[in-house]
């Protein structure tokens, strides 16, 4: 709360590129929904990934560790006016000291004005959002809570399609209870579509209480193989990696504290799978119908469909292609029994 409501206020306070996003190419629709969001709103904004998944139009979208609303008000364009679109953060206002434009007199303390947290920026533009998407009300709303208790904020069972996160997971000390809330809030067949932090291994002791590594979501990163043993025991499908690019720190001290640790950022999509819809592996045919992916869905980095193309996919994919939104963009068949099984999505 401390770091993100009171040290960073724009993106150069940053010490490492960590919650930076990589710049890799944005589709038109992202560009343009990027070019409407308010300038405050995407100064205040720290990430290290796109977390924008496909087939959007009028999903339930809830997204842990909101910040300023970037994210939000990008898939608010994206859902459409019947979508909608949850932020939930935890900074609170910090009280800043200082004189701004008028210095104090000598003896005198200058004073003490509040510092917007990440939620009362982004709620501070949700008119200037709404009217300038053309919308009738708003299809967006900011909580002020904790991702490891979203009861407490009062988001129900099974009430989102997607659940999203951007660089925030690390932050929290309880990863398994954060996997645990996103399951339950998601319905049957939902997703979660997160880009985060991970280490080549365990961290140490003096890595993990490092202030200023914790901050810049180094010492919270997760050892890249608890997230496949956390998520299994979660509930959910075995993670399907999107994309993963390596942290460099670029700071002599921070190198020299992490020693031989290296970090990426990398974007997973993880599916509530129904038991009902776990079969076989299976032949799918990609239809085409979705928006700025007419030629060829890029589902991960081991699925890339094209329209109209027969893919042999195996039982885990098969089922999360069954049960999710994704559904209705394919045609799946079972495989015949000479039909050989490629590798899994994980």
């Amino acid at each position: 709360q401390e770091y993100y409501g009171k040290e960073l206020q724009k993106l150069e306070d940053l010490k490492t590129n960590a919650c930076v996003t990589s710049a890799r190419p944005l589709a038109k629709a992202v560009r343009d929904a990027l070019e409407r969001v308010h300038e405050e709103v995407v100064a205040r904004y720290y990430g290290c990934g796109l977390v924008i998944p496909e087939c959007l139009m009028s999903c339930r979208i809830l997204d842990l560790g909101s910040g300023s609303g970037r994210d939000c008000y990008l898939l608010s364009q994206l859902v459409g006016e019947r979508g909608h679109v949850t932020g939930i953060d935890m900074t609170e206002g910090q009280v800043r000291h200082g004189a701004g434009s008028f210095p104090c007199p000598p003896g005198i303390p200058p004073p003490s004005f509040p510092s917007p947290s990440q939620v009362e920026v982004a709620r501070k533009h949700i008119a200037y959002h709404m009217d300038k998407f053309g919308y009738q009300k708003p299809n967006v709303e900011f909580l002020q809570g904790y991702m490891e208790k979203l009861g407490d904020a009062g988001l129900a069972d099974e009430s989102y399609d997607i659940v999203i996160s951007n660089c925030v997971i690390n932050l929290a000390p309880d990863k398994k209870a954060v996997l645990r809330e996103a399951y339950r809030v998601l319905k049957p067949g939902g997703e979660m579509y997160f880009s985060d932090i991970y280490a080549n291994q365990r961290l140490s002791e003096s890595v993990r209480k490092h202030r200023v590594l914790w901050g810049e979501c180094l010492a919270g990163a997760l050892y890249w193989r608890d997230l496949y043993s956390i998520a299994e025991e979660v509930g959910f499908s075995s993670p399907c990696l999107v994309t993963a690019s390596p942290i460099t720190i670029g700071s002599k001290e921070l190198e020299d504290i992490v020693g031989d640790c290296r970090f990426v950022s990398a974007t997973f999509r993880l599916f509530k799978v129904p038991g009902s819809s776990r079969t076989g592996p299976g032949q799918v045919i990609y239809n085409g119908g979705i928006v700025g992916h007419e030629r060829e869905l890029v589902f991960d980095a081991n699925f890339t469909f094209k329209e109209g193309e027969v893919v042999d996919v195996d039982a885990e994919m098969a089922a999360i292609l069954r049960s999710s939104r994704f559904a209705e963009e394919f045609l799946i068949r079972a495989s015949g029994a000479n039909t050989a099984s490629p590798q899994g999505c994980c």
